[in-house]
């Protein structure tokens, strides 16, 4: 994604955040998240890169929603489950959590390292087309 489309989605999730129920961002490692996801099914794995990012390497079983499509999209995201988000290195992820913690999502998770941390520790990834 190119910068100023970048800055407009984060302005958009700025200006869009109202002040809800506030929850809070819980960072956590590659390692963490890989627990997280195999100790507990109802994670909802979120992917907030661009399709193309997507089609290289993702996790298995994230949902693609790039973050300049989050506000349109938000109701596909689950308030009712635990929300592990991640992006190539972490810094999307961290604004995309922090927008879903003001909005009212009660058990958000930030990738610290994204995917990029993901693989460097040799864990699983897909490669190519969904």
């Amino acid at each position: 994604m190119g910068s100023g489309r970048w800055m407009l989605a984060v302005l958009l999730l700025c200006v869009f955040s109202l002040p809800a129920q506030a929850g809070e961002v819980r960072n956590i490692s590659p390692v963490q998240a890989r627990d997280l996801v195999t100790g507990d099914a109802r994670v909802f794995l979120l992917d907030v890169r661009t399709p193309e990012e997507y089609r290289q390497v993702r996790i298995a079983g994230a949902h693609l929603i790039p973050i300049d499509a989050l506000v349109r999209r938000i109701g596909e995201i689950p308030a009712d489950r635990p929300l592990l988000v991640y992006c190539a290195v972490g810094s999307r992820s961290d604004q995309v959590a922090g927008y879903l913690a003001r909005r009212g999502y009660g058990e958000v998770y930030n990738m610290v390292g994204g995917v990029m941390g993901w693989q460097l520790r040799g864990l699983p990834v897909i490669q190519g087309g969904p």
